[in-house]
C-alpha cells in the first residue's frame, strides 16, 4: 500500500525536487504540494487526507509549527523538513508532537527512512539531540542562549520578585528590567513569567528551596 504524502515549502525549486524524489518511489504518492499556510488549510477544508505530511519551518515569514495541531487532528502524520537545526527549534517541535524532524540537507536515503519510520506509527529525530534528551542537555542549552544579566533575572523570577524587587536587587529600572524579560521570553520561546519561574525550577536553574 503506497504511502500518501503532502510537501509543505514556499521554495517552488525545493518542492519540485522534492517530488521527483518521492516519485522514483513506488511505495510513497505525492498526493499535494503547498508554499504557505493558507493553502494548506483550504486544502484540509476540501477534505484533504494524507498519511504523512513534510513540513518546512519557515513559510513566508510564518511559522510552520501553526499548522501541526490541524494536521495532527487528521491523523497525518508529520515531519519536520527544515534547515533550522538549532536544539531549541527541534524542542519546539518535539513539543508540538511532530513525529519527525530531519534537516533538507539530509540524504534522500534517510528522508525516504523518515517517511517509512513515521508512516508505521514511529519517530525520527535527530540522533544528537536524542542523545541530549537522555542526558537532560537539550533545555540547559537553550537557556545558554541567555546572557548572564538575562541569567540573573530568570533566577529573581523564579524567586517570586516583581520587576521593581528585581530591578532594586541588580540596580536597574524597571523598564529596563522588562525589557530583558521581553527579550527572556522570546529567547526562551514562553509567554509569561510563570512559564519561566517553571521552567527554571524544572531545569534546576533555581531549587525549590530557593524560593522560599
Amino acid at each position: 500500500m503506497q504511502i500518501s504524502v503532502i510537501l509543505v515549502d514556499d521554495h517552488p525549486l525545493f518542492r519540485q525536487g522534492m517530488i521527483r524524489l518521492l516519485e522514483h518511489n513506488p511505495d510513497v504518492k505525492v498526493v499535494g504540494e503547498f508554499a504557505d499556510l493558507k493553502a494548506t488549510r483550504e486544502w484540509l477544508a476540501r477534505g484533504g487526507s494524507a498519511d504523512v505530511a513534510l513540513l518546512d519551518r519557515t513559510l513566508r515569514e510564518e511559522d510552520g509549527l501553526g499548522l501541526v495541531p490541524e494536521l495532527k487532528s487528521r491523523n497525518i502524520k508529520v515531519i519536520m523538513l527544515t534547515i533550522a537545526e538549532e536544539d531549541y527549534e527541534i524542542r519546539d517541535a518535539m513539543k508540538k508532537g511532530v513525529d519527525g524532524y530531519i534537516l533538507k540537507t539530509s540524504e534522500p536515503e534517510q528522508i525516504l527512512q523518515c517517511i517509512y519510520a513515521v508512516s508505521k506509527g514511529g519517530s525520527m529525530f535527530p540522533s544528537h539531540v536524542m542523545q541530549k534528551m537522555a542526558r537532560g542537555e537539550l533545555m540547559q542549552g537553550v537557556f545558554d542562549k541567555l546572557s548572564p544579566r538575562e541569567q540573573e533575572i530568570v533566577g529573581y523570577v523564579a524567586r517570586g520578585l516583581s520587576n521593581r524587587g528585581i530591578g532594586e536587587a541588580l540596580g536597574l529600572s524597571e523598564n529596563t528590567v522588562r525589557n530583558h524579560l521581553r527579550s527572556i521570553l522570546e529567547k526562551l520561546r514562553l509567554d509569561n513569567r510563570v512559564q519561566v519561574a517553571t521552567f527554571a525550577l524544572e531545569h534546576g536553574i533555581v531549587k525549590r528551596k530557593d524560593q522560599e
